[in-house]
C-alpha cells in the first residue's frame, strides 16, 4: 500500500483527497467508490492496474474521508460529484479516462458519461448497473422499514448512527450490505439494529480494513454521505441529452448481491433493457459475489477489469 501516493487537489472550491499509483503517461483508470466506502475500497484494483501498465486514481468525494467538506453538505448533489470528477480530470491533464464505479458510483458515472461522453474511454460498474439518479418507486413495493426510505428521512439516520462510533456504523453497514436480502427493519426497529453486536465481519474484510474505514468516517462524519446518495437520489435532473451511450461498458454483479432484489433490477440487468441504453455493455454475473465483489474476490475482479481495459485501450 505504501506505493500508492496521496495528495490534495482543489476542485470547484473544495480540496479533494486523491490516491494515485502508476505512470502519469499511462492510460488513466479513475475509481469511484460507493457507501460506506472510500478510496481505500479500491486498494486491490489500484495496485493490479498499475502493475499492468495503467495509471490508477481513486479519490474521496467531497465530504467523504479525507476530502474537504462542502460549505453546505445538505445541498450537495450528484451533479456536484460529476463536476468534481470533470475538474479532477482537467487538473490532472487527463483528456480521456476509463471510469470504474461501485454502488452509487454507478450513478455518478452514468450521469458523467451522458454529459461528457468524449472524456470516457469506457466504464465499468459493480453492484449497480448504468442508471441515472432520479425519483424511484421502490417505496411502493417495499415496506416503511426499507433502509433507503429511512435514511432519506431527515434526522432518522443521524439518530440511528449517532448511537455508535463511526467504526461500528461502518461495520454494521458492511455486514448488512454483504447479505443477499434487502435491509428492511421492523416498525419499531432502526436499520442498524438488523445487525447484532456479536455478528462477525465478512471473512474478506478484516479488523485492519475496518480501522481504516472507521478513522476516515470519524474524520468526515456521515452528513454528506447521507445527502449523496440517499437524499439527493430523488432530484429531477432535467437532462436534454439522450440517455443512450455508445462507449464500451462492463457490468459486474454478484449473484448474491442484495441489489438484485430491488424491484425491477434483475429484469433490467438480465433482459435487453440495459442494452437499450448501453448497447456496448458486457454483463457478467459472479455466482458467489455479494455487493462488495471488488473486495470479496479481488483477483477475479482484477482479471475481468484488465480484460476489459486491454480490449478497449
Amino acid at each position: 500500500m505504501e506505493e500508492i501516493k496521496h495528495k490534495f487537489i482543489e476542485v470547484n472550491g473544495v480540496k479533494l483527497h486523491v490516491a494515485e499509483i502508476g505512470n502519469e503517461s499511462s492510460p488513466a483508470v479513475v475509481f469511484l467508490h460507493g457507501f460506506p466506502e472510500i478510496w481505500y475500497s479500491w486498494r486491490y484494483q489500484m495496485i493490479a492496474m498499475a502493475k499492468a501498465g495503467f495509471r490508477a486514481i481513486a479519490f474521496d468525494y467531497r465530504g467523504y474521508g479525507l476530502s474537504e467538506q462542502p460549505k453546505e453538505p445538505e445541498k450537495t448533489t450528484f451533479l456536484d460529484f460529476d463536476n468534481d470528477l470533470l475538474g479532477l480530470l482537467n487538473a490532472l491533464s487527463i483528456p480521456k479516462a476509463f471510469l470504474v464505479g461501485k454502488d452509487f458510483g454507478a450513478f455518478v458515472i452514468s450521469l458523467f458519461v451522458i454529459l461528457h461522453e468524449e472524456k470516457v474511454s469506457g466504464f465499468v460498474t459493480m453492484g449497480v448497473p448504468f442508471m441515472l439518479p432520479g425519483p424511484s418507486d421502490y417505496d411502493k413495493y417495499l415496506s416503511e422499514g426499507f433502509y433507503i426510505s429511512r435514511w432519506r428521512e431527515a434526522g432518522r439516520a443521524e439518530a440511528d448512527f449517532g448511537r455508535f462510533d463511526a467504526k461500528t456504523v461502518v461495520k454494521k453497514i458492511y455486514i448488512l450490505f454483504s447479505r443477499s436480502e434487502i435491509p428492511i427493519a421492523d416498525e419499531n426497529q432502526e436499520s442498524l439494529d438488523l445487525v447484532k453486536p456479536s455478528t462477525p465481519l465478512p471473512f474478506w474484510f478484516n479488523e485492519k480494513d475496518l480501522a481504516m474505514y472507521g478513522a476516515l468516517y470519524e474524520k468526515s462524519g456521515f452528513q454528506t454521505a447521507l445527502q449523496v446518495p440517499y437524499r439527493a437520489m430523488g432530484e429531477q435532473l432535467n437532462l436534454t441529452a439522450d440517455p443512450k451511450v455508445q462507449v464500451p461498458a462492463l457490468l459486474l454483479m454478484g449473484e448474491k448481491d442484495y441489489v438484485l432484489k430491488f424491484p425491477g433490477i434483475e429484469d433490467y440487468t438480465k433482459s435487453e433493457k440495459l442494452k437499450s441504453f448501453v448497447p456496448n455493455v458486457e454483463i457478467i454475473f459472479m455466482p458467489e459475489g455479494t455487493h462488495f465483489v471488488q473486495e470479496q474476490m479481488p483477483d477475479e475482479v482484477n482479471q475481468l477489469l484488465l480484460n476489459f481495459l486491454h480490449s478497449n485501450s
